[in-house]
C-alpha cells in the first residue's frame, strides 16, 4: 500500500513548477491556459491514480482538501457540488419541506428521481429557497433525477422527459443532471434511452426540457462501454452513481471509471443504518471518538467520491453536511482527513456486500 497523499506531494510542486516556469525550449501550457491551480491538483491525482491502476498498486488517502462549497469539474465542464442531500424513500408531503430544509443549512445539490414520485416537490423546494434568498441564483443549486427502468427505449424515453418537464419546468428552467436509474432493460432499450437524452443535451434549447448533463446509474463496464462504443454515440457520460460504502469500494469499476473521465458517485454511504452496528466500526467510534456518521461520509469523500447523504430527520441534515469543512468560498480550502490507521480498518478491496435492489448486483449486467 502507498501513502497517495506523500505521493502526491511529492510530485506536486514539481508538475506545477513547470507550468508556473515554463522551459521555453519547451512547448507547455501556462498556468493560466489550463485553469487554477486546484484544477492542476485534481488532474495530477488522476494521473498518480491511472499509475496505481496501471501497476496495481493500493493508494491510501488520508486527507483532501474541501469544503462544503467544493465543486467537482465533470467531462463537459459542468461543475457538481461535492455533497448533494438524496430523497430516496422520502414521503411526497415531506419532500418539500426537508429539501428547502437542506438548502437552507447549506446543500447545493439535490438528487431525486422519476421512480421517486416526489421530484416535483424537489423543484418546487428549489425555487421558493431561491424567492427567499435573491443572493442565491439556480445556477448555485444542481439538480439530479433519473429516467425510470420502466421507462428505457428511445420513444419511451422522450415520453418520460416529458413527464420530468411538466413536473418540474414550472420550478426550475433546466435541469443539470438526468441519470439513467439501472441497466435493467436489454441492449436496444438502453441505447434508444441514451438516444433520447443525448438529444437533449445537444439542444440547449430543446423545446421540450433543457438538460446539461446526462449519465448512469449502478452501470458497470459492460453497460457502459455500451454507450462508448456505440455508432450512435455522442455525448459521454458525466457520472455513474452507485452504492459504494466500505463493505463495497467497487475497486475494478472504479478504476475504470477513472480511466474514461467518468465521474463516481456514491448512493447510501451510510449503508442505510445497515451497518452502523458492525463491531469493527463501532470500535473505530470508541477508539477515535468520531461519530460512526462522520467516519463513513469522511471515507466516501477522501475516495474522491460526489457523496449523496439521505436522511428524513432535519436535524441530521446539517449534521451530514457538516463533516466537511466551512471554508470562507470557494477558493478557501479547508481539509478533511482520517488516521491511517482507520482507513486501515475501512480498506477492503474484495468485499462485495450489496445492501439495495435486493442484493442484485446491477453492475454485472
Amino acid at each position: 500500500m502507498v501513502a497517495f497523499d506523500s505521493l502526491f506531494e511529492f510530485v506536486r510542486p514539481k508538475i506545477q513548477h513547470c507550468f508556473e516556469q515554463p522551459n521555453p525550449r519547451v512547448r507547455a501550457p501556462s498556468l493560466e491556459s489550463v485553469g487554477s491551480v486546484e484544477y492542476i491538483n485534481r488532474r495530477i491525482r488522476r494521473f498518480l491514480l491511472l499509475l496505481s491502476i496501471k501497476y496495481k498498486m493500493t493508494l491510501l488517502t488520508t486527507s483532501i482538501q474541501v469544503t462544503k462549497h467544493t465543486k467537482y469539474k465533470l467531462n463537459n465542464g459542468q461543475q457538481i457540488p461535492i455533497a448533494g442531500y438524496g430523497v430516496y424513500d422520502i414521503p411526497r408531503k415531506e419532500t418539500k419541506a426537508l429539501v428547502y430544509r437542506a438548502l437552507k443549512d447549506g446543500y447545493r445539490h439535490v438528487d431525486t428521481a422519476e421512480g421517486y414520485g416526489n421530484q416535483g416537490e424537489a423543484a418546487s423546494a428549489i425555487a421558493d429557497f431561491l424567492k427567499d434568498h435573491p443572493e442565491v441564483s439556480r445556477r448555485d443549486i444542481w439538480f439530479t433525477t433519473k429516467i425510470s427502468d420502466k421507462n428505457h427505449g428511445y420513444e419511451t424515453t422522450k415520453k418520460a422527459v416529458e413527464k420530468i418537464a411538466n413536473e418540474v419546468k414550472q420550478y426550475v428552467d433546466y435541469v443539470d443532471l438526468i441519470l439513467i436509474h439501472s441497466p435493467l432493460a436489454d441492449k436496444e432499450s438502453r441505447l434508444g434511452t441514451w438516444k433520447a437524452l443525448q438529444e437533449h443535451v445537444i439542444d440547449p434549447t430543446h423545446p421540450v426540457l433543457s438538460v446539461k448533463s446526462i449519465g448512469v446509474s449502478n452501470y458497470g463496464v459492460n453497460a457502459i462501454n455500451e454507450i462508448l462504443q456505440w455508432e450512435g454515440f455522442i455525448v459521454k457520460p458525466v457520472i455513474n452513481q452507485l452504492e459504494l460504502h466500505p463493505w463495497l469500494p467497487r475497486v475494478e469499476l472504479r478504476n475504470f471509471l477513472i480511466a474514461n473521465d467518468i465521474a463516481v458517485e456514491a448512493y447510501s454511504p451510510l449503508t442505510q443504518g445497515v451497518k452502523l452496528n458492525d463491531p469493527e466500526l463501532c470500535a473505530l467510534e470508541k477508539k477515535t471518538g468520531i461519530s460512526k456518521i462522520k467516519l463513513l461520509l469522511t471515507w466516501s469523500f477522501l475516495q474522491g467520491f460526489i457523496v449523496l447523504a439521505k436522511t428524513a430527520h432535519p436535524d441530521r441534515i446539517k449534521q451530514n453536511l457538516d463533516v466537511l469543512p466551512d471554508g470562507d468560498d470557494e477558493n478557501d480550502h479547508g481539509k478533511l482527513d482520517l488516521d491511517p490507521d482507520v482507513l486501515q480498518v475501512f480498506d477492503k478491496p474484495d468485499s462485495v456486500e450489496i445492501l439495495t435492489w435486493g442484493g442484485r448486483d446491477l453492475t454485472l449486467l
